[in-house]
């Protein structure tokens, strides 16, 4: 069964740095490109960023593009989002899921309901 388990958020003053890790497990994940979305109060879950199963291409929400960088360890199972420069709208419940097709891949036009298996998500939050 898959299962991913996302970590490493937390409290960070605007203009900090986080980096959130999504541990998967279930599946050889090499061949499933992964995602990154969140959630804020009072909104619908969002793309963030994207990457493919060999992680030579990467795709962003223009609300994060140069601030944000998705990367994937495949040997660890392992997938990471490094956030700089946070603002206070960054502010959001950030969740990892899997690409519910092998070889697939749609960069910045993904939506939830191209993923088929999610993490719990993890609270980061951005203070003024």
């Amino acid at each position: 069964q898959v299962r991913l388990v996302e970590s490493g958020g937390g409290l960070v003053q605007a203009g900090g740095s986080l980096r959130l890790s999504c541990a998967a497990s279930g599946r050889t994940f090499g061949s499933y490109a992964m995602g990154w979305f969140r959630q804020a109060p009072g909104k619908e879950r969002a793309f963030v960023a994207a990457i493919t199963g060999s992680g030579d291409t990467k795709s962003y929400s223009d609300s994060v593009k140069g601030r944000f960088t998705i990367s994937r360890d495949n040997a660890e199972n392992m997938v990471y989002l490094q956030m700089n420069s946070l603002k206070f709208e960054d502010t959001a419940v950030y969740y990892c899921a899997v690409d519910s097709r092998r070889w697939h891949y749609s960069g910045s036009r993904y939506s939830t309901d191209d993923f088929a298996f999610w993490g719990q998500g993890t609270q980061v939050t951005v203070t003024s």
